[in-house]
């Protein structure tokens, strides 16, 4: 038994899947495919960024599932593995999307067409610069919960994720994040800024998912050959 897991915003770097364009007509093909479909070079801001740009939600999206459904692709025409068989398809976050696609739920074009869209609504949903996310390591929800109630009159942050014992994420405006951060090493918590251009995962998503509702009511999803494990 085995799973398909794919990775979501955060993820990226300049020059993810590199080597790999370079190599396979498989993959080099795909990022040609993007190009044209999204009408702009994702394949360049992948390849040879800028980082800043790159790291737009609005950019970041397309690429990220981009790359990973390349590799996928790659990895059952070139190297004969069988994903199809696998038990269950998943993703974090954004790599969902990525999943649908490998699964055959949605197809490659519509995915890149609606990502290109949920990432402009997310940066609209709040400015360049204005949010962020810190992932917090190393505690448990009820400590963050706890530093979060505790401070409300100086700051408004929202737990994102919880991705394991041990590992959350925080969402806010930039500024209430770096309040709550000056918190976290004021109890020896540690903490990392994650690379990401807006506040995903809370209610300052609120206008992105009004745009989302309309827009994903315009796909064609077929019936998933394998269990899909949605987040």
């Amino acid at each position: 038994m085995f799973s398909v897991i794919f990775p979501g915003q955060g993820s990226q770097i300049v020059g993810m899947g590199k080597e790999l364009h370079a190599k396979f007509d498989t993959v080099k093909k795909l990022f040609n495919e993007a190009d044209k479909i999204l009408e702009f070079s994702i394949s360049s801001l992948i390849l040879e960024g800028p980082k800043d740009q790159l790291d737009l939600t609005e950019n970041t999206q397309p690429a990220i599932f981009l790359v990973g459904y390349s590799i996928f692709q790659l990895l059952k025409k070139e190297f004969k593995l069988d994903l199809n068989k696998a038990n269950f398809f998943a993703g974090h976050s954004l790599g969902e999307y990525t999943a649908l696609a490998s699964a055959d739920v949605l197809s490659f074009s519509d995915t890149l067409k609606i990502l290109k869209i949920r990432g402009n609504a997310m940066q609209s949903a709040v400015p360049k610069g204005e949010g962020g996310m810190v992932a917090v390591l190393g505690s448990d929800i009820e400590q963050i919960e706890k530093i979060i109630k505790e401070n409300k009159d100086k700051y408004e942050c929202f737990i994102a994720n919880d991705n394991s014992n041990g590992q959350l994420v925080v969402s806010g405006n930039i500024n209430n994040i770096d309040k709550f951060i000056l918190d976290l090493k004021s109890n020896s918590i540690k903490n990392i800024k994650l690379p990401v251009s807006a506040p995903f995962h809370c209610k300052l998503m609120k206008k992105a998912t009004d745009i989302m509702t309309k827009e994903i009511t315009k796909l064609e999803f077929k019936d998933p050959k394998n269990i899909l494990i949605s987040n």
